[in-house]
Protein backbone atom coordinates (compact mmCIF):
# COMPACT_ATOMS: atom_id res chain seq x y z
CA UNK A 1 0.00 0.00 0.00
CA UNK A 2 2.77 2.46 0.98
CA UNK A 3 6.01 1.80 -0.90
CA UNK A 4 8.97 3.61 -2.41
CA UNK A 5 10.58 6.83 -1.20
CA UNK A 6 8.27 8.77 1.12
CA UNK A 7 9.36 12.00 2.78
CA UNK A 8 9.18 12.78 6.48
CA UNK A 9 8.59 16.40 5.59
CA UNK A 10 9.83 19.26 7.76
CA UNK A 11 7.44 21.83 9.21
CA UNK A 12 8.87 25.20 8.14
CA UNK A 13 8.64 28.08 10.60
CA UNK A 14 8.87 31.82 10.04
CA UNK A 15 9.11 34.19 13.01
CA UNK A 16 7.87 31.48 15.35
CA UNK A 17 4.79 30.50 13.33
CA UNK A 18 4.17 27.72 10.83
CA UNK A 19 5.20 28.91 7.37
CA UNK A 20 2.16 27.66 5.47
CA UNK A 21 3.27 28.87 2.05
CA UNK A 22 6.73 27.40 2.59
CA UNK A 23 5.13 24.04 3.42
CA UNK A 24 3.04 24.13 0.25
CA UNK A 25 6.12 24.85 -1.85
CA UNK A 26 8.04 21.99 -0.22
CA UNK A 27 5.18 19.61 -1.00
CA UNK A 28 5.26 20.64 -4.67
CA UNK A 29 9.05 20.16 -4.75
CA UNK A 30 8.56 16.63 -3.44
CA UNK A 31 5.83 15.59 -5.85
CA UNK A 32 7.65 17.08 -8.84
CA UNK A 33 10.68 14.95 -7.96
CA UNK A 34 9.00 11.56 -7.68
CA UNK A 35 8.35 11.20 -3.94
CA UNK A 36 5.72 8.51 -3.39
CA UNK A 37 4.22 9.76 -0.13
CA UNK A 38 4.17 12.81 2.16
CA UNK A 39 4.40 12.34 5.93
CA UNK A 40 3.59 15.51 7.91
CA UNK A 41 3.94 15.86 11.68
CA UNK A 42 6.53 13.16 12.24
CA UNK A 43 9.75 13.58 14.20
CA UNK A 44 11.27 15.53 11.29
CA UNK A 45 8.15 17.69 11.29
CA UNK A 46 8.80 18.67 14.91
CA UNK A 47 5.49 17.26 16.06
CA UNK A 48 6.70 17.38 19.68
CA UNK A 49 6.67 21.20 19.67
CA UNK A 50 3.55 21.79 17.58
CA UNK A 51 0.38 22.77 19.41
CA UNK A 52 -2.62 20.55 18.73
CA UNK A 53 -4.10 23.32 16.58
CA UNK A 54 -0.88 23.61 14.57
CA UNK A 55 -0.59 19.84 14.25
CA UNK A 56 -4.07 19.62 12.80
CA UNK A 57 -3.49 22.60 10.52
CA UNK A 58 -0.28 21.13 9.06
CA UNK A 59 -2.11 17.90 8.22
CA UNK A 60 -5.00 19.85 6.68
CA UNK A 61 -2.63 21.93 4.52
CA UNK A 62 -0.77 18.82 3.41
CA UNK A 63 -3.92 16.97 2.36
CA UNK A 64 -5.27 20.03 0.55
CA UNK A 65 -2.01 20.71 -1.28
CA UNK A 66 -1.34 17.10 -2.29
CA UNK A 67 -4.82 16.77 -3.81
CA UNK A 68 -4.63 12.98 -3.90
CA UNK A 69 -1.56 12.84 -6.14
CA UNK A 70 0.36 10.71 -3.61
CA UNK A 71 -0.62 9.24 -0.24
CA UNK A 72 -0.55 11.47 2.84
CA UNK A 73 0.40 9.51 5.95
CA UNK A 74 -0.14 11.81 8.91
CA UNK A 75 1.91 11.56 12.07
CA UNK A 76 -0.64 10.95 14.82
CA UNK A 77 1.29 9.17 17.54
CA UNK A 78 1.24 10.03 21.22
CA UNK A 79 2.21 8.53 24.57
CA UNK A 80 -1.42 8.99 25.56
CA UNK A 81 -3.70 6.48 23.83
CA UNK A 82 -6.79 8.70 24.03
CA UNK A 83 -4.86 11.57 22.46
CA UNK A 84 -3.51 9.27 19.74
CA UNK A 85 -7.08 8.26 18.90
CA UNK A 86 -8.14 11.91 18.69
CA UNK A 87 -5.22 12.88 16.43
CA UNK A 88 -5.79 9.84 14.20
CA UNK A 89 -9.52 10.50 13.95
CA UNK A 90 -8.82 14.07 12.87
CA UNK A 91 -6.35 12.89 10.21
CA UNK A 92 -8.95 10.50 8.80
CA UNK A 93 -11.67 13.17 8.89
CA UNK A 94 -9.62 15.64 6.82
CA UNK A 95 -8.67 13.06 4.21
CA UNK A 96 -5.30 11.57 5.15
CA UNK A 97 -4.64 8.21 3.51
CA UNK A 98 -2.92 6.72 6.54
CA UNK A 99 -1.48 7.41 9.97
CA UNK A 100 2.12 7.07 11.11
CA UNK A 101 2.12 6.20 14.80
CA UNK A 102 5.22 6.32 16.94
CA UNK A 103 5.45 3.97 19.90
CA UNK A 104 4.41 5.64 23.15
CA UNK A 105 7.45 7.48 24.48
CA UNK A 106 8.53 8.15 28.08
CA UNK A 107 5.91 5.79 29.61
CA UNK A 108 8.10 2.75 28.78
CA UNK A 109 5.17 0.35 28.22
CA UNK A 110 5.63 -3.41 28.14
CA UNK A 111 5.26 -5.29 24.86
CA UNK A 112 1.67 -6.06 25.88
CA UNK A 113 1.10 -2.37 26.55
CA UNK A 114 2.40 -1.51 23.10
CA UNK A 115 0.14 -4.11 21.52
CA UNK A 116 -2.96 -2.91 23.37
CA UNK A 117 -2.19 0.75 22.55
CA UNK A 118 -2.02 0.21 18.80
CA UNK A 119 -4.87 -2.29 18.82
CA UNK A 120 -7.12 0.25 20.54
CA UNK A 121 -6.34 3.01 18.03
CA UNK A 122 -6.83 0.62 15.10
CA UNK A 123 -10.21 -0.44 16.47
CA UNK A 124 -11.37 3.12 17.07
CA UNK A 125 -10.21 4.67 13.77
CA UNK A 126 -10.56 2.66 10.52
CA UNK A 127 -7.54 4.09 8.72
CA UNK A 128 -4.39 2.30 7.48
CA UNK A 129 -1.78 2.54 10.23
CA UNK A 130 1.99 2.52 9.85
CA UNK A 131 3.75 1.62 13.10
CA UNK A 132 6.89 3.60 13.91
CA UNK A 133 9.58 1.87 15.92
CA UNK A 134 12.39 4.21 16.99
CA UNK A 135 13.70 3.04 20.37
CA UNK A 136 16.41 5.72 20.43
CA UNK A 137 13.66 8.29 20.99
CA UNK A 138 10.99 6.25 22.79
CA UNK A 139 13.20 4.21 25.19
CA UNK A 140 11.31 1.00 24.28
CA UNK A 141 11.96 -1.32 21.33
CA UNK A 142 8.87 -2.80 19.70
CA UNK A 143 9.98 -6.39 19.32
CA UNK A 144 9.45 -8.36 16.09
CA UNK A 145 7.00 -10.71 17.81
CA UNK A 146 4.87 -7.73 18.89
CA UNK A 147 4.94 -6.27 15.39
CA UNK A 148 3.91 -9.68 14.02
CA UNK A 149 0.91 -9.75 16.40
CA UNK A 150 -0.09 -6.25 15.32
CA UNK A 151 0.27 -7.21 11.65
CA UNK A 152 -2.69 -9.55 12.15
CA UNK A 153 -4.93 -6.49 12.65
CA UNK A 154 -6.37 -5.65 9.23
CA UNK A 155 -5.73 -1.91 9.18
CA UNK A 156 -2.19 -2.08 10.63
CA UNK A 157 -0.40 -2.37 7.33
CA UNK A 158 3.27 -1.43 7.76
CA UNK A 159 6.12 -0.50 10.07
CA UNK A 160 8.70 2.24 9.78
CA UNK A 161 11.71 0.49 11.29
CA UNK A 162 14.29 2.79 12.86
CA UNK A 163 15.93 0.49 15.40
CA UNK A 164 19.08 0.45 13.27
CA UNK A 165 19.25 -3.34 13.56
CA UNK A 166 19.35 -5.44 10.41
CA UNK A 167 18.64 -8.50 12.56
CA UNK A 168 15.42 -6.92 13.77
CA UNK A 169 14.50 -5.91 10.22
CA UNK A 170 15.02 -9.42 8.86
CA UNK A 171 13.16 -10.96 11.79
CA UNK A 172 10.13 -8.74 11.12
CA UNK A 173 10.10 -9.52 7.40
CA UNK A 174 10.46 -13.24 8.09
CA UNK A 175 7.68 -13.26 10.70
CA UNK A 176 5.22 -11.07 8.80
CA UNK A 177 5.79 -12.11 5.19
CA UNK A 178 4.28 -10.33 2.22
CA UNK A 179 1.07 -9.38 4.01
CA UNK A 180 2.88 -6.57 5.82
CA UNK A 181 5.14 -3.78 4.55
CA UNK A 182 8.47 -2.92 6.16
CA UNK A 183 10.04 0.42 5.28
CA UNK A 184 13.25 1.96 6.55
CA UNK A 185 13.24 4.73 9.11
CA UNK A 186 16.98 5.24 8.58
CA UNK A 187 18.13 6.64 5.25
CA UNK A 188 21.50 4.91 5.48
CA UNK A 189 19.79 1.48 5.72
CA UNK A 190 17.45 1.93 2.76
CA UNK A 191 19.39 -0.23 0.30
CA UNK A 192 20.22 -3.05 2.78
CA UNK A 193 16.63 -3.13 4.01
CA UNK A 194 15.21 -3.32 0.51
CA UNK A 195 17.73 -6.02 -0.42
CA UNK A 196 16.20 -8.31 2.24
CA UNK A 197 12.58 -7.59 1.33
CA UNK A 198 11.73 -4.10 2.56
CA UNK A 199 9.63 -1.89 0.32
CA UNK A 200 10.94 1.66 0.75
CA UNK A 201 11.86 4.41 3.17
CA UNK A 202 10.29 7.23 5.12
CA UNK A 203 13.14 9.59 4.51
CA UNK A 204 14.80 12.66 5.95
CA UNK A 205 17.21 12.98 3.00
CA UNK A 206 14.27 13.12 0.59
CA UNK A 207 13.66 16.65 1.90
CA UNK A 208 16.78 17.80 0.04
CA UNK A 209 17.40 15.10 -2.60
CA UNK A 210 13.95 13.70 -3.42
CA UNK A 211 14.69 12.59 -6.97
CA UNK A 212 17.73 10.51 -6.07
CA UNK A 213 16.01 8.82 -3.12
CA UNK A 214 12.95 8.11 -5.27
CA UNK A 215 15.17 6.66 -8.00
CA UNK A 216 17.05 4.52 -5.46
CA UNK A 217 13.82 2.94 -4.19
CA UNK A 218 12.40 2.50 -7.69
CA UNK A 219 15.59 0.73 -8.80
CA UNK A 220 15.46 -1.58 -5.79
CA UNK A 221 11.79 -2.40 -6.35
CA UNK A 222 12.63 -3.17 -10.01
CA UNK A 223 15.46 -5.50 -8.97
CA UNK A 224 18.15 -3.31 -10.59
CA UNK A 225 20.54 -3.83 -7.72
CA UNK A 226 23.84 -2.73 -9.30
CA UNK A 227 22.46 0.66 -10.37
CA UNK A 228 20.71 1.01 -7.02
CA UNK A 229 23.92 0.26 -5.13
CA UNK A 230 25.83 2.95 -7.02
CA UNK A 231 23.15 5.52 -6.24
CA UNK A 232 23.03 4.39 -2.60
CA UNK A 233 26.74 5.05 -2.16
CA UNK A 234 26.36 8.45 -3.79
CA UNK A 235 23.58 9.31 -1.30
CA UNK A 236 25.31 7.84 1.76
CA UNK A 237 27.43 10.88 2.75
CA UNK A 238 24.29 13.03 2.55
CA UNK A 239 22.46 10.53 4.77
CA UNK A 240 25.13 10.96 7.44
CA UNK A 241 25.27 14.76 7.02
CA UNK A 242 21.58 15.09 7.90
CA UNK A 243 22.43 13.80 11.38
CA UNK A 244 25.47 15.92 12.28
CA UNK A 245 23.15 17.26 14.97
CA UNK A 246 19.68 16.36 16.17
CA UNK A 247 17.13 16.01 13.37
CA UNK A 248 15.68 18.22 11.89
CA UNK A 249 18.16 21.05 12.51
CA UNK A 250 20.59 19.86 9.78
CA UNK A 251 17.95 19.19 7.13
CA UNK A 252 16.28 22.54 7.77
CA UNK A 253 19.66 24.24 7.57
CA UNK A 254 20.30 22.45 4.28
CA UNK A 255 16.95 23.60 2.92
CA UNK A 256 17.79 27.18 3.89
CA UNK A 257 21.14 26.89 2.10
CA UNK A 258 19.20 25.65 -0.94
CA UNK A 259 16.96 28.74 -0.79
CA UNK A 260 13.80 26.82 0.14
CA UNK A 261 12.81 27.82 3.69
CA UNK A 262 14.16 29.27 6.92
CA UNK A 263 16.32 26.99 9.07
CA UNK A 264 14.26 28.01 12.11
CA UNK A 265 13.64 25.28 14.69
CA UNK A 266 11.79 25.44 17.99
CA UNK A 267 13.35 25.11 21.41
CA UNK A 268 14.58 22.88 22.91
CA UNK A 269 16.18 22.29 19.48
CA UNK A 270 18.80 24.89 18.64
CA UNK A 271 20.40 26.20 15.44
CA UNK A 272 23.36 24.20 14.16
CA UNK A 273 26.85 25.10 15.36
CA UNK A 274 28.99 27.05 12.91
CA UNK A 275 31.45 24.17 12.71
CA UNK A 276 28.76 21.70 11.63
CA UNK A 277 27.16 24.23 9.30
CA UNK A 278 30.50 24.57 7.52
CA UNK A 279 30.74 20.79 7.15
CA UNK A 280 27.16 20.61 5.91
CA UNK A 281 27.71 23.36 3.34
CA UNK A 282 30.72 21.47 1.95
CA UNK A 283 28.63 18.28 1.67
CA UNK A 284 25.83 20.07 -0.16
CA UNK A 285 28.26 21.70 -2.57
CA UNK A 286 29.97 18.38 -3.26
CA UNK A 287 26.60 16.77 -3.96
CA UNK A 288 25.58 19.63 -6.24
CA UNK A 289 22.64 20.84 -4.19
CA UNK A 290 24.03 24.37 -3.78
Amino acid sequence: MFTGAMVAIVTPFKNGAVDEEGLRQLIEFQIENGTKGIIPCGTTGESATLSHKEHQRVIEITVAQVKGRVPVIAGTGSNNTVEAIQLTAHAKKVGADGALMISPYYNKPTQEGLYQHFKKVAEEVPIPIVLYNIPGRTAVNMEPSTIARLAEISNIVAVKEASGSMKQITDIIQLCGDKFTVVSGEDFLTYPLMAVGGKGVISVVSNVAPRDMADLCDLCLAGKWAKARALYYRLLPLCHAMFYETNPAPVKTALEMMGKISAEVRLPLAPMSEMNKTKLRKDLKKYGLI
